[in-house]
């Protein structure tokens, strides 16, 4: 099954007292050097020889966005090597009408850290991060870099190489696993020298729980929504997923933009996530993989593992999202020009930090895009 979670849950019962918090301020029990990634992707239903889900143009409809567009390079960080991803982009790209983007023309990049193998899970991964950055960005250039292997240290490797690119304008990483004693630590992975890039980071797919890097104060943290649509195709309505992750990091201080943003219940500690996106698979995104000899090669996917790619494509298509522009803009007095405030769903039974609300809530943050220009 490609059904991936990750993020803990804890039960504690106590005879004579019961206390209530939130199940992210329970400490993790590994460090740095046992933490593996997982992509945190959801297929819904099998594969097909033809595509099904929301189409590019559905989905920029739904956030707003524009139908081209794009500039600089967006990362993309992933796990083992992907060899037929360029000829899949190819496809998915004449299947939605858009721009070709390959190595030949400089809209494509691979690039592997080291010598590493296939695997089927981290592929369709690959491939839902590389079509959706481009399906939304289709002018903006692809960089795909792939790490020997999920582990902490082989991604981070991963991650350093795209940011010391000085043509990388947002940084997308669509994995993550349970927070750990010494994650502060990493924090400075994610900045690069003169604040030119935006680091994005799924919240995770296990409902309430905060996962790494997405608690890092310096990523912006991407949760999941559910669109709903009428019978004419419109959106109706955008509520939170289950499964998006959420809650108060157990290890991160609270950074200044939440600080000022007067972040309810976080007391002091780093809130997640920051923004929302369609992760819903019952509202998910067609993507192309080869497989073999199967002449079905269609997948209808989704998880927060497909808003974190999106959500760099929108820095590279307005060059403005990043978390101080977001809680800045969320406190003005035209925080509906700027998102979609999701205020329905839960996402476990945790009481205020499984529901979402009005302003800022730990499933969806502060919303969804309706605009590239924070």
């Amino acid at each position: 099954m490609l059904q991936k979670h990750f993020g803990l849950k804890i039960v504690v019962v106590m005879l004579s007292t019961i206390l209530i918090f939130p199940v992210t301020q329970v400490k993790a029990a590994y460090r740095f050097a046992n933490f593996r990634g997982r992509p945190p992707i959801h297929q819904f239903g099998g594969a097909s020889d033809h595509p099904s889900g929301l189409t590019p143009a559905q989905t920029k409809a739904a956030y707003n966005l524009p139908t081209n567009g794009g500039r600089g390079t967006i990362a993309l960080i992933g796990a083992y090597d992907d060899a037929a991803i360029e000829k899949d982009l190819n496809i998915f790209s004449k299947q939605f009408k858009l721009p070709a983007c390959t190595s030949k023309n400089g809209c494509f990049e691979k690039h592997i850290m080291s010598k590493t193998k296939h695997d089927a899970d981290w592929a369709l991964e690959t491939s839902l991060d590389v079509e959706w950055a481009h399906a939304i960005a289709p002018e903006a250039r692809i960089l795909l870099v792939e790490a020997k292997t999920p582990s902490g240290i082989n991604l981070l490797k991963a991650v350093d190489y795209a940011r010391a690119r000085p043509d990388v304008v947002a940084i997308s990483m669509s994995w993550g696993g349970a927070e750990f004693p010494d994650e502060a630590n990493l924090d400075n992975h994610f900045k690069d020298s003169n604040g030119r890039i935006t680091f994005f980071a799924s919240s995770g797919d296990n409902g309430t729980g905060v996962s790494w890097p997405a608690a890092s104060p310096n990523v912006v943290a991407v949760g999941g929504t559910h669109l709903n649509f009428s019978k004419n195709g419109k959106l109706s309505s955008e509520t939170a997923w289950a499964g998006s992750g959420g809650g108060v990091s157990a290890y991160e201080p609270e950074p200044l933009y939440q600080m000022n943003y007067s972040v309810t219940k976080a007391n002091g500690h780093r809130a997640v996530p920051d923004v929302s996106y369609d992760a819903d698979p019952r509202s998910g995104f067609p993507v192309y993989r080869s497989s073999g000899k199967s002449k079905k090669n269609w997948y209808t996917v989704g998880g927060t593992s497909a808003g974190a790619p999106q959500w760099a494509a929108i820095k590279a298509l307005g060059l403005a999202a990043d978390n101080d522009r977001f809680y800045f803009d969320k406190a003005s007095g035209k925080d509906g020009y700027y998102f979609r405030d999701i205020r329905n769903g839960t996402n476990g039974d945790c009481g205020y930090f499984c529901h979402a609300r009005r302003h800022y809530d730990y499933v969806t943050g502060l919303g969804s895009p309706l605009t590239v220009n924070f």
